[in-house]
């Protein structure tokens, strides 16, 4: 009779199983779909629509940064860098979290053993009872286990699943963007240091030469062909060179303590090359905008964390329906210690239940309507990460344009203050121009090889900066 019973028992369960299954086959969750933004076919803002999907950011970083010191620097901080290690423990946490939504589809189990004694009152039906058997309290030894598990039938353990999965992805993209950026940043920080020393080397030529004019001027006023007024100018022009190495040097320095935090390392000099033979060889392709999607890491983590909103509007929405659950203990049970294992101490219970919310303060509806709030403001993150990607590489490649123009113009300018200066010298020296002609001239080559140098460097940032906005470095 008890087997009879027992065989029931387990049909009802497993009826109960196999409806389950059928309402989860039913009724799932809603899948995601990635959102269309008319906005991306115009992204780059140019009439010409790039027909190669390839692009720059396909290329490895090692490829397009042929200088070796350069090339080691990089490879030297996204070992050490403290950003990237802490993205990394990041991406452990998240990992944690997906595990336990893996988790969510098996049961939960308790098991114990557990040992009461009550005292009972003695006015009370039970204690007046035990009293007269000479009894003032209970004893009672338990072994048990409890199990309870809840049927996905609205998909909600699903959801918080590809919720937790997302936010792991989400990691991941931002530990990649954590890379991008510190190889940007690594390569900037390299080629301003170039372009300093190239700056720094022309402003020590020019204190050499004015050091000797001031000395030429001098000798000249000696001789009654030249007045204080020219000495004072020359010197001036001097003075003011020197004072621009000092910046230059002080400038150097901290750009060199720069490099170091981006490589983990304690400050220090680092040696490079020059900015002579800084130059990249690798054709610059933007590829469509829509592969900014799979490129470009911040434009993906967003694209996770709408995801994870999106889920998690799933798990608020089905909480409105009923939950079916299952929960079952079983062990041993005995007053006397004696008797704690033997047959007749085991117990067994076993209860399914289907529970519907009706009202608990507004909680469950609130909890959906700020699961949908927040996967709107997802989807305009989503939105704003991609054009901010569009106007980055737009802008960037559009500098990178000018200043290769601008480069040539700054050049011939150079070759004109070059021989202003030496047609300058020249007249001054048979007497048709005055010695404030050849300073104007000076100072103005002077300027104007500064800025030589510093549109060869906008170059190089331009290229960097393209490299990055198309999601370049992580691969």
């Amino acid at each position: 009779m008890k087997f009879i019973k027992n065989k029931n028992i387990w049909i009802r369960t497993a009826l109960i199983a196999v409806l389950t299954v059928t309402l989860q086959s039913c009724f799932v969750a809603k899948d995601y779909q990635r959102p269309e933004f008319e906005e991306t076919t115009n992204l780059y803002r140019t009439d010409e629509l790039p027909a190669d999907s390839t692009s720059l950011a396909d290329v490895s970083w090692k490829e397009l940064f042929t200088d070796p010191h350069l090339a080691g620097y990089i490879e030297r901080g996204l070992e050490n860098n403290i950003d990237i290690r802490v993205a990394l423990q990041q991406i452990n946490a998240a990992q944690a979290y997906l595990k336990q939504g893996k988790s969510g589809y098996f049961p939960t189990i308790t098991a114990g053993p557990n040992f009461t004694r009550s005292y009972i009152s003695e006015n009370g039906q039970q204690g007046a009872m035990l009293s007269s058997l000479g009894v003032d309290h209970l004893d009672q030894y338990e072994l048990s286990a409890d199990l309870s598990w809840e049927a996905d039938i609205w998909g909600k353990i699903r959801s918080n699943k590809r919720a937790y999965e997302a936010t792991y992805l989400q990691s991941v993209a931002a530990h990649k963007a954590v890379k991008t950026a510190l190889i940007a940043q690594i390569a900037t920080t390299y080629y301003t240091l170039v372009s300093l020393d190239e700056q720094l080397r022309i402003t020590e030529q020019t204190v050499a030469t004015r050091t000797q004019s001031v000395e030429t001027i001098k000798a000249l006023k000696e001789a009654g062909q030249q007045n204080q007024v020219a000495v004072d100018q020359t010197a001036a022009q001097l003075y003011s060179a020197q004072a621009l190495v000092v910046d230059l040097k002080n400038t150097i320095f901290q750009a060199e303590n720069t490099l170091a935090i981006l490589l983990g390392e304690t400050p220090q000099h680092y040696e490079r090359g020059t900015l002579e033979n800084e130059t990249i060889t690798t054709e610059l392709k933007v590829g469509v905008p829509a592969e900014l999607l799979r490129n470009r890491p911040d434009v993906i983590a967003a694209e996770y964390g709408l995801i994870n909103t999106f889920e998690l509007t799933n798990v608020a929405k089905s909480n409105f329906y009923p939950s079916l659950t299952l929960t079952a203990s079983g062990g041993l049970q005995s007053l006397t210690f004696d008797n704690w294992f033997t047959g007749n101490s085991f117990f067994a219970t076993l209860v399914g239940g289907i529970t519907q919310p009706i009202f608990n303060k507004r909680q469950i509806k609130t909890q959906y309507e700020v699961a949908q709030s927040q996967q709107e403001q997802s989807l305009l993150n989503f939105k704003q990460t991609l054009l901010t990607a569009g106007k980055e590489v737009s802008e960037s490649l559009y500098t990178y344009n000018a200043e290769v123009e601008k480069y040539g113009y700054l050049n011939l300018q150079v070759q004109a203050l070059q021989n202003a200066e030496t047609n300058s010298e020249e007249l001054l020296n048979n007497g048709y121009a005055t010695y404030l002609d050849l300073l104007t001239a000076r100072e103005s080559r002077l300027s104007a090889e500064l800025n030589l140098i510093d549109s060869k460097l906008q170059q190089l940032l331009a290229v960097v900066n393209l490299y990055e906005a198309l999601g370049g470095g992580w691969q």
